[in-house]
């Protein structure tokens, strides 16, 4: 297995989004994404996309982590815990040293204890969301 960073095409981000999601975003929207992400971890077998994940953010006070996926049959393996040990490691690396920022991500219930054993905590806050049609 090969980790890249920054190198996901939109091509390989929805296949491998079309493998957890369903239908994936268009390809105009995912290379508009992409151009405007902070960071983007991927990894591949046998140069094939199995897994990836990217951030968006300020990087001065805040990032988010967007488009956790790893391929259902590569799940439970640690590929997860790469992605995010990648993105962590990306943050420190570009931060303000001696400073603290708030990393945030949204996660299905079931996927709640995976994500505390990487260091997240729940909070109080309510996540609201809208699909907003572009016209």
């Amino acid at each position: 297995m090969e980790t890249k960073t920054n190198k996901l095409t939109a091509q390989e981000f929805r296949d491998l989004w079309q493998s957890v999601w369903g239908e994936p975003p268009t390809e105009e929207q995912v290379d508009l994404a992409l151009k405007n992400t902070t960071f983007t971890v991927s990894i591949y077998e046998n140069d094939q996309p199995i897994a990836m994940a990217r951030t968006i953010g300020d990087k001065g006070l805040c990032y988010y982590i967007k488009d956790v996926i790893v391929r259902p049959e590569y799940q439970q393996k640690g590929l997860g815990k790469k992605l995010i040990t990648e993105i962590k490691q990306y943050i420190n690396e570009n931060g303000i040293k001696g400073t603290r920022v708030f990393v945030e991500l949204a996660a299905m219930p079931d996927k709640m204890p995976f994500y505390e054993k990487q260091g997240f905590d729940t909070n109080e806050a309510q996540r609201l969301k809208m699909m907003y049609e572009i016209t």
